[in-house]
């Protein structure tokens, strides 16, 4: 039996997931609810983590072995491990795991490393508010409306795609358009196909990655269309989803304008030169009745922005030191809230490493809170976390070029230089700064600024 077609006023649900057992996502027990305080009475916690995705697992599990003791995982959804369960591609957990994994069995590890620490997760609690005082206020079925003072907070609400307002496609608007996250939710979870004959707009990794799911599914992918002369996801992907398959690649070209009534019919495309003109005469048309979206990934700060927190133009994310900090005290922030990652086991280790920070502001770890050394982009750098260095602790730097380059050296101050065989956009470069490494540049005085190059 071939899977259902989506219909855009279906309301079909995951159905029972067994990441949801054993938590609590249906409201408190009776003797839980007779002693809740009522509306203004806030709860005092050590620290709320907001999101279960595998920041916000791992943050709850890193932060309870550490010696935090009222810790609490607050997310919307009905089940834990964000994304992930969506995500049935092998390919994750080679570096922290040393194997490889599903996202769903990612997702399971995760779960029950959290529950093994014996963490608080909340599930259908969605926080609607942060104040810069460090309080969040809770919305949930079972709970109601329940305040919260924290001593500290972690941010880990992960991200949400680009729709198409955002990048302003002409056209009508038919059904049949969806965000490739949205069409990997139907296929995977729900078991619809979005459509038969597929454009995909973008080269994001989801959507080189549906570009393949949906082929061994039956689909027609008729083209990939990127704006950019080179694909924004990571080149694994463009190989093993785009080439091995044989699906058309049309890289530096524009959709000009999408048609169809109540359904989509076709669309046009036109390539592009250098400065973003359309090239005459280069326009081609798609049959299709379906339009995917992957055209990037926008991380949800609105709480952070609510409390207060600067956020950093060039990541969308807050500007945070090596303990993943915060301009704002007692605020913390990872994974893709932070800036948008590669491999969901360096959202992990970001998580960790938030703990660390709350677990120090708290007292139970000893953590230098001197910030030595303030991170600079220098030429052909587009995003660097963090943006302040404390010289006291090794400290794990992520960076992303501005344009793909050949062989390449990256330049760290005069601490560190990466010789590459290429760079790319879409490809985080990420390395480590040791403690004497960067005790050197303290030296030379009493602030620095680390300029980092990419030659």
């Amino acid at each position: 039996m071939s899977p259902r077609f989506y219909n855009n006023a279906d309301k079909g649900g995951a159905g029972g997931n067994p990441l949801t057992q054993g938590h609590r996502n249906a409201g408190p027990s009776k003797s839980t609810a007779a002693a809740m305080p009522a509306v203004g009475a806030p709860i005092k916690l050590d620290l709320a983590v907001i999101g279960a995705g595998p920041a916000g697992l791992a943050a709850g599990a890193m932060a309870k072995r550490l010696g935090i003791k009222d810790v609490v995982i607050f997310d919307r959804d009905e089940r834990p491990g964000g994304i992930l369960p969506q995500c049935i591609h092998p390919g994750f957990g080679l570096l922290r795991y040393g194997e490889e994994l599903t996202g769903p069995e990612y997702a399971w590890r995760a779960v029950q490393e959290a529950a093994a620490e014996k963490v608080d997760l909340e599930l259908n609690s969605m926080v609607i508010e942060a104040s810069p005082g460090r309080q969040i206020c809770v919305v949930s079925p079972g709970k109601g409306l329940v305040r919260y003072d924290c001593k500290s907070i972690i941010f880990a609400m992960g991200c949400r795609e680009r729709t198409r307002p955002a990048v302003r496609i002409p056209g009508t608007r038919p059904a049949g358009i969806f965000t490739a996250g949205k069409a990997q939710r139907l296929v995977n979870i729900e078991g619809c196909l979005p459509g038969r004959r597929i454009v995909i707009v973008g080269s994001g990794d989801i959507g080189m990655i549906m570009a393949r799911r949906l082929t061994l599914e039956g689909c027609k992918v008729e083209a990939v269309v990127e704006i950019l002369p080179f694909t924004s996801g990571l080149i694994r992907n463009e190989v093993q989803c785009l080439r091995d398959f044989g699906i058309p690649l049309l890289l530096g070209h524009e959709v000009t304008e999408i048609r169809g009534y109540k359904r989509v019919e076709s669309l046009s495309v036109c390539a592009r030169n250098e400065d973003g003109s359309l090239i005459p005469d280069t326009e081609k048309d798609f049959d299709c009745d379906t339009v995917l979206l992957s055209v990037g990934l926008i991380p949800e700060n609105e709480l952070s922005r609510q409390a207060g927190i600067d956020l950093d133009a060039a990541t969308n994310g807050a500007f945070v030191d090596n303990l993943l900090e915060t301009r704002a005290e007692g605020f913390f922030s990872c994974g893709n809230v932070l800036h948008v990652n590669d491999l969901v086991d360096e959202v992990s280790q970001e998580g960790e490493l938030a703990a660390h920070g709350a677990a120090a502001r708290l007292g139970l770890v000893q953590e230098s809170r001197t910030l030595n050394l303030s991170v600079m982009k220098g030429s052909n750098i587009a995003q660097v976390v963090p943006q302040r260095l404390s010289a006291d602790r090794d400290s794990r730097v992520a960076i992303r070029v501005r344009r793909p380059t050949g062989p390449a050296t990256v330049r760290i101050g005069e601490v560190v230089k990466l010789r590459l065989p290429l760079t790319r956009p879409g490809e985080m470069i990420s390395t480590t700064l040791k403690a004497d490494q960067l005790k050197a540049l303290r030296e030379q005085g009493e602030t620095q600024e680390l300029r980092i190059d990419c030659e």
